[in-house]
């Protein structure tokens, strides 16, 4: 029931229950119409009065009266990443810096497979750049109160809250929409938004144009074309128009293993340990890539590895612990090649105790 509306919701729960409602009328409500009773409360937010108590006029006399309290007050904080001394430069990331630093609004898609850097180097961009960033991650739940912002209640009094976009906007940040693919069509709402213009908030009255330095860049395993191969479950086809707005996509690959091996290398004093890690990555996707195995070994994969090994101080252990999210084909699949690039491990002895590891603090 992702497809239900706020709007249908109230009115419905008005026509049942009256103005105002309890969590016992919420879940009468949804076991009879078999949705799930945490997305209703959801849709419900801005309507909660306490805890399994809503009344649902609030809002409505709120957005009929423009002089309703004022808003919640702006939080001064610093959202500039911080520079991580391990990041290593690859890809796409001189572009996206180049776009970001040009100051002006050219929103960004960039797509490819999981754990390959995408939204860590939109992250180490900003951090560079000295821009603020607010990062938003999607899902199919999110919607224009998540993005936008709306009524909440505040001692006792409801008031409006910015959303994440909003905030984007007035503060001249750089707005990154992660898993964008996995969204519904009520992204849409950003549509005025992904052409500069900005955004009028009908609720109270308020047009909020981007401040100087203001972009969007997306991130994505797919297209936004859904997954056809059932990679990602859960990504969506996206509206045509609403992908027409960003005027470039960028293909995130992975990393080449020299650069992937220098990565690792500033977590890993284990130098020979990282070169054969990224000598089996790059055989597995290059297998993956030829049809011969379903998965890949990501980048973040590796970097699981090397922290798993920080703490045991055991290769082996390290790989099969990191291993064990896939099925026992695949492993057994990931392990064998493993021990083609390094003889000294040896998968088919049990590993024994864990051992003290000396390996430096990687956090």
């Amino acid at each position: 029931m992702s497809r239900l509306t706020s709007e249908h919701l109230i009115n419905s729960l008005r026509d049942s229950f009256g103005d105002h409602i309890t969590a016992a009328d919420v879940r009468g409500y949804c076991a009879a119409q078999g949705i799930s009773y945490p997305t209703a409360t959801k849709k419900l937010e801005q309507y909660k009065v306490k805890r399994g108590v809503w009344d649902l006029t609030v809002q409505e006399k709120l957005e009929q009266n423009y002089n309703a309290p004022a808003a919640l007050p702006a939080v001064e904080q610093n959202l500039v990443p911080q520079k991580d001394d391990t990041f290593v430069k690859f890809g796409n990331f001189s572009d996206i810096k180049k776009i970001i630093s040009a100051g002006i609004f050219y929103p960004a898609f960039i797509t490819g497979l999981s754990g390959n850097g995408k939204t860590f180097s939109v992250e180490q961009a900003c951090a560079q750049l000295n821009r603020e960033l607010i990062r938003v991650n999607i899902t199919i739940e999110t919607d224009e109160d998540d993005l936008i912002g709306g009524f909440r209640l505040v001692n006792g009094e409801t008031v409006w809250h910015n959303g994440p976009v909003v905030e984007a906007l007035s503060r001249g940040a750089v707005l990154l929409l992660d898993e964008i693919d996995l969204a519904s069509n009520k992204i849409l709402c950003l549509q005025s938004i992904l052409e500069g213009k900005g955004v009028f908030l009908k609720k109270i009255g308020k047009q909020v144009t981007p401040a100087a330095g203001f972009n969007v860049v997306a991130t994505a395993n797919t297209k936004g074309k859904g997954s056809d191969d059932g990679r990602f479950i859960g990504t969506n086809v996206l509206n045509e128009a609403f992908l027409e707005r960003f005027p470039v996509t960028f293909e995130q690959e992975y990393p080449t293993a020299k650069t992937e091996e220098k990565i690792l290398s500033g977590l890993c004093s284990d130098a020979d340990f990282c070169k054969r890690l990224c000598d089996w990555a790059d055989i597995i996707r290059k297998t993956f890539y030829d049809g011969g195995v379903d998965e890949v070994i990501s980048t973040r994969r590796l970097v699981h590895i090397v922290r798993a090994f920080s703490i045991w101080n055991d290769k082996q252990k390290a790989i099969e612990v990191c291993l064990n999210r896939f099925d026992d084909e695949t492993k057994s699949a990931f392990l064998d090649l493993y021990d083609k690039v390094d003889a000294d491990v040896d998968f088919a002895k049990p590993v024994e105790g864990v051992q003290e590891s000396s390996v430096g603090d990687l956090s």
